[in-house]
């Protein structure tokens, strides 16, 4: 294996919602058919804003969410204080400043990243970002993203801990710019239907390369176990978010001698639909297809209909809407990457693969029980307004492992790292430190009292943007006393409190 390119970027693109054209003026076609035009389609019929307050407020029901005590985030004006702030029952809560991110215009405090392609297979090129190789004596650190996106999703941790440590960020194969260069599919004849021609994996044979090739967690974790062994080549400190939480700690308990520490950002709990043929021999034989190519006829007649739905840049707004907390979280990039990806003629089928390919091998819970059977830290860090993993999901992995530090994060939706990495970097900094150091070094918010890890510890984490403006996040640390059903019964205490009042 080699690596086939690595240069240094600066991606720069421009969203223009009130016309036509998306635009990257840095991007080259990879593979044939593939225009670097994002969007050639007809005007939207209303001027959308890629700052998400100026959508129309909108959330996914989030049941335990409403039970939560009410907290706001304030963008403050002044110096930072040194006052503590008091909670509705009146307990006060210490403000302790952080750390800013470093210039996001790529001044001498950030970390530069290099963008570069791995070839892990034939055909199969991984593209993965990496900052810090001058921290010859850091730990190896590799983020892992959520489904839909990919390294450029951790841009704001390999700038700012990228001055401290080595750090990689990937894109999962069949997502973000780890999409393979050619059609996996041909056709044995010259019938084509009208519009197939269009996507890459719709014909009716596989090529030889991708005879096997199925967009699974399987796949993923193979991917992390290669990437470690072949590009870091030595153990890491693994970070996922979302679906790259699941693979993290999938990968984890599978190869526990290449994992230093697994850090869990909103982490789903499970992963794909339809059984696994190793595990459940008998019932994965009623399901014909499982994510293989070529796709089946129905299949691809399905995805062109649900493609025109999913690809639309205002459903992938709608749904960034939706997991980020803050509305006034500038999400332009990020949307722009994502739509980026949907113009690639390898997506739809890719999306197709990944939908039907069969669970894992182990479940989230089995991972996590081998994980702990072998020591490996673990850390959770948890956005608490999540509409989609929420809260009670990362309690119930505190629960099974009381030890385990969690910082619940509030207001932070279903990424936290992109939404307050200011918090998410201070945090996993600390713990890092504390990992390295074997406890010498105390986990962050304890003040250097270890014994504050047997109890629950609030406090608002301040910090600068770099607009001028100041901001305030509410981190609640749930110490090794922690219980899931005392955690909930405190969840209708607020809401008990207030049907007394209304009784009286």
């Amino acid at each position: 294996m080699e690596i086939i390119s690595c240069h240094t970027t600066s991606c720069c693109y421009t969203v223009n919602f009130r016309g036509t054209k998306f635009t990257d003026p840095h991007h080259s076609n990879r593979g044939k058919g593939f225009s670097s035009s994002l969007i050639k389609t007809s005007n939207f019929d209303h001027p959308y804003s890629l700052r998400l307050n100026r959508f129309t407020h909108h959330r996914v029901p989030n049941i335990v969410s409403s039970l939560n005590e009410a907290y706001n985030s304030n963008v403050l004006d002044g110096q930072v204080g040194t006052t503590s702030v008091t909670d509705r029952n009146n307990r006060s809560i210490p403000k302790v400043s952080i750390p800013s991110l470093p210039d996001k215009n790529g001044g001498d405090s950030a970390a530069p990243i290099s963008s570069c392609y791995w070839e892990w297979r034939p055909k199969l090129n991984v593209h993965y970002e990496k900052s810090g190789s001058g921290n010859v004596d850091s730990p190896a650190v590799l983020f892992l993203p959520g489904f839909g996106v990919g390294s450029f999703h951790y841009e704001k941790q390999l700038k700012d801990l990228g001055r401290d440590y080595r750090t990689w960020a990937m894109d999962f194969l069949g997502q973000g710019m780890s999409l393979p260069n050619e059609d996996p599919t041909f056709r044995s004849d010259e019938y084509v239907l009208d519009g197939e021609n269009d996507h890459w994996g719709f014909g009716d044979e596989s090529e030889t390369w991708a005879k096997e090739l199925v967009y699974s967690a399987d796949l993923w974790k193979d991917q992390v176990h290669y990437f470690v062994e072949e590009v870091i080549k030595e153990p890491v400190y693994l970070v996922g978010n979302s679906l790259g939480g699941f693979v993290a700690l999938y990968f984890a308990a599978c190869y526990p001698q290449l994992v230093k520490g697994v850090t869990l950002l909103n982490a789903t709990p499970f992963w794909g639909l339809l059984p696994n043929p190793e595990r459940s021999p008998i019932l994965s034989r009623l399901f014909p297809w499982s994510g293989s190519f070529p796709l089946p006829s129905g299949i691809r007649k399905l995805m062109e209909i649900l493609w025109l739905k999913i690809s639309d840049p205002r459903s992938i707004a709608e749904i960034l809407k939706q997991v980020y907390a803050d509305h006034s979280t500038d999400v332009d990039e990020v949307f722009s990457r994502i739509v980026e990806t949907t113009q690639h003629p390898a997506a739809a089928a890719s999306l197709a693969s990944i939908m039907f390919a069969p669970k894992a091998q182990l479940s989230f819970d089995e991972a996590l029980s081998r994980c702990q059977m072998n020591n490996i830290p673990i850390c959770l860090m948890y956005g608490k307004e999540d509409p989609w993993v929420m809260p009670i999901f990362g309690l119930q992995v505190k629960n099974q492992m009381p030890d385990v530090p969690y910082y619940e994060i509030s207001p932070a939706g279903h990424c936290p790292h992109d939404e307050v990495p200011e918090v998410v970097n201070f945090i996993l900094r600390g713990w890092l430190k504390n990992v390295e150091s074997e406890g010498r070094f105390v986990l962050p918010l304890l003040d250097d009292n270890p014994e504050y890890t047997y109890y629950n510890v609030t406090k608002d984490l301040e910090f600068f943007r770099q607009e001028g403006s100041r901001k305030s996040v509410r981190v609640k640390f749930h110490g090794s006393n922690f219980s899931v059903w005392n955690w909930f019964l405190s969840q209708f205490k607020p809401l008990l409190t207030e049907m007394s009042r209304w009784n009286t």
